[in-house]
Order: C-alpha cells, then sequence, then structure tokens
C-alpha cells in the first residue's frame, strides 16, 4: 500500500509537469504564424488570441457595424470608381455581398483601395477584414505571408498586350520579345512569371516595373513600355476603355503563361469569419445553379417550385446560417440586394468582352470550374 506522503509527491510531480506542458503548448501557439514584418507578426499573434479566446472577426464587423473591405480601385470591371463617386466592378459588388451575408446591408462597405504593394499588410494589420483584389492564391502567401485564401471567383490567367503600330499581331507569342520593354506592377505574381517565360524562351527583355496599373497603362500609350503584362482580365478591361482611337492593341493569343485563381482573401486563424465570407461566395454560385436571382430570392421560401437545398439557401426548413451567425436570411439578402454569381459577373465583366460562356469561369454544369460544395 502506497503511503499518504508517497501519494502526495506524485501529485505534485504530476502538477509541475501540467504546468510546463502547458507553458510549452502556449510558446509554440504564439510563435506559429508567419509575417513579412514585426509588426504584420504582432497583430497576428492577436488575432491567434482573439481565435483562442473565442471571439471572431465577424463579432467585429458586426459591433462596427460596417465591413471593411480592401479592393484595388483601378482595376477595370473589378473595382473602380464610378463619375458619382461610387466603386463599382465585379470585386466590389463581392464585398457588398459580405456586407448584406453579415450586417443585412450591402451599402454598409468601406471600401479601402490599395496598392499590390500595400494589400497584405492591410490584412494583417487588421485595417481591413478582406481583401477582394484581384489576388492571386499561391503556396507562398498561403503559407509564408500569413494569408487564407477564400474559394476562387475568377479563374484568370497573365498574358501580354502589345501594339499593332509595332509589329504584334495575331500570332505573335513570348519569343517575339527579344529585347523588348516590357511593364506591369510591381509586388505581383506577374514579375516572376515573365521572367520565367522570357528565360523558358531563351530571350533577354527588359523589365519596368510600377506601383500602380494605371502607370503601367500611360507608360504603354506613351510608348515607353513596347509591351504590358498582368492578368489576362485587366489587359481586356484596359484595351474596351483606353486604347486610343486609330490604334489597335494586341492581346497575345494562346494560353496564358500563368494561371492566376483570384478570390477574397483574409487573415489567418479565424474559421468562424474564414466560413462566413466562404459561403457567401458559394451562396452567390449555388444560387446560379438553381435558378435563384435578386428577383425571385425573396419568394423561394415556402415555394414547392424549388428544392429542398434552395430553401434552406434562402432560409427556409432546415437552414444553417444561424448556426454560423448569420440571419437565417443572410444569404437571402445577398441574393436580392447584390445578385447570384451569374449576375454579379455579367453586370460588370460584360460590358467589357469577358463572358462566362466557354470560360474557366462557366459552372461546372457548363464545362467550367465555378462550383461550390452542397448547401445541406
Amino acid at each position: 500500500m502506497i503511503k499518504k506522503s508517497r501519494i502526495l509527491q506524485l501529485l505534485a510531480v504530476l502538477f509541475a509537469f501540467t504546468l510546463i506542458t502547458a507553458a510549452c503548448g502556449d510558446d509554440d501557439d504564439s510563435g506559429s504564424s508567419a509575417s513579412e514584418s514585426s509588426e504584420s507578426a504582432e497583430s497576428t499573434e492577436d488575432e491567434v488570441t482573439l481565435t483562442q479566446d473565442g471571439d471572431s472577426l465577424l463579432d467585429t464587423v458586426k459591433a462596427r457595424g460596417t465591413l471593411n473591405c480592401g479592393v484595388s480601385g483601378a482595376a477595370v470591371a473589378f473595382s473602380t470608381l464610378d463619375p458619382s463617386g461610387e466603386m463599382v466592378g465585379f470585386d466590389a459588388d463581392f464585398c457588398r455581398a459580405v456586407a448584406a451575408a453579415v450586417l443585412g446591408d450591402a451599402s454598409a462597405v468601406n471600401f479601402v483601395s490599395l496598392t499590390a504593394a500595400e494589400r497584405f499588410t492591410a490584412v494583417q494589420s487588421g485595417d481591413i477584414d478582406v481583401l477582394m483584389r484581384n489576388t492571386t492564391w499561391t503556396q507562398s502567401r498561403d503559407t509564408d505571408v500569413g494569408m487564407d485564401f477564400g474559394p476562387t471567383t475568377y479563374y484568370d490567367g497573365q498574358q501580354l498586350m502589345g501594339k499593332a503600330s509595332d509589329g504584334f499581331t495575331g500570332s505573335s507569342t513570348v519569343a517575339d520579345l527579344a529585347d523588348a520593354t516590357i511593364c506591369t506592377n510591381a509586388g505581383t505574381t506577374t514579375e516572376k512569371n515573365i521572367g520565367d517565360a522570357a528565360e523558358a524562351a531563351g530571350i533577354n527583355i527588359v523589365l519596368q516595373t510600377y506601383e500602380d496599373f494605371d502607370i503601367v497603362t500611360e507608360n504603354f500609350i506613351s510608348g515607353a513600355c513596347d509591351v504590358v503584362t498582368t492578368d489576362g482580365s485587366a489587359l481586356v478591361g484596359r484595351k474596351a476603355q483606353q486604347q486610343p482611337e486609330g490604334e489597335e492593341w494586341v492581346i497575345f493569343p494562346g494560353a496564358p503563361i500563368s494561371k492566376e485563381p483570384l478570390g477574397p482573401t483574409y487573415g489567418q486563424n479565424d474559421s468562424t469569419w474564414a466560413d462566413v465570407v466562404n459561403w457567401t461566395v458559394y451562396a452567390t454560385i449555388i444560387a446560379s445553379e438553381k435558378g435563384i436571382d435578386s428577383g425571385n430570392a425573396a419568394s423561394v421560401v415556402g415555394n414547392e417550385a424549388f428544392d429542398a437545398e434552395s430553401q434552406r439557401l434562402m432560409g427556409g426548413e432546415g437552414e444553417l446560417q444561424s448556426l454560423m451567425g448569420l440571419p437565417a436570411d443572410a444569404f437571402q439578402q445577398v441574393i436580392t440586394q447584390v445578385g447570384n454569381y451569374d449576375e454579379i459577373y455579367t453586370r460588370n465583366l460584360g460590358p467589357v468582352g469577358l463572358t462566362r460562356a466557354g470560360s474557366s469561369n462557366a459552372g461546372w454544369e457548363d464545362g467550367g470550374l465555378i462550383y461550390a460544395p452542397p448547401a445541406r
């Protein structure tokens, strides 16, 4: 039989071991997030603590009553200011969709225009709640930089554009760019991609980068750049809006030189907020598949013409939005106030010639890549 003193000694050792283990665990947690600066590292540590305490950015946004959404502000058809000063475009509308889901008001958005160099710091510092800024999902950004990515809203690829007057034609390729001055945005994936493409083609190029694509385009128009390169969607938009009369800008044909999946980006370690952003996007996609649009979303619940999944998504029996911390009709508000995926796409990208049919951005049932998990 073990003496009482021996039992007390064993309990003391066990208690000390528990304290040491807990302390080691805390050290691991506090240093687990990678960042690009000490300031962003402190922000990331704070975020981890908040998540462990059970809080989420969702609660912060609700209490604030406004969504801080980062955009480019200079991406034609994705986010630009219209003549009245309103932010418009594909990305801007997905900001509104998140605001409608969380706050019930698609207009409750504070748009923050960010350059490519500023965007990730703005997420890490908490200056914005979500980034909807034509940002490519890459391995390093998902790990080393410390971002998390939501569903791809637009499948893009890097392309090149030159002027017909400089000899570029519908058959031009990277191999035709020997010694050319090529311009693009600083701090983007396009810099490395064009360098890799030139090396693969065995040519030398002169690469010039600028903070803003407005400056890139101005230099292209003036002749300081022979060719510009960025996501194909951006080139289509610039050509549609800024090609001078009497000139012909040529977007090189063939496959893009890279994969550029674009979508919402937010800070790590907050799964509640991630679920809200992700399922807001998925709701717009499912609504498109189910024939739910801004005109009929409010009449889906109780309407036998719509299936059980549609009923749940719009807030009817079996809805899951309440479990996410959202109103039951959160996604009904998204579709009513902003539209389904096809409405958002067609309204913003159609006018510059970016159509869904035959592209990667068609629905999965039409041979594209736009797809959502089931709402059940």
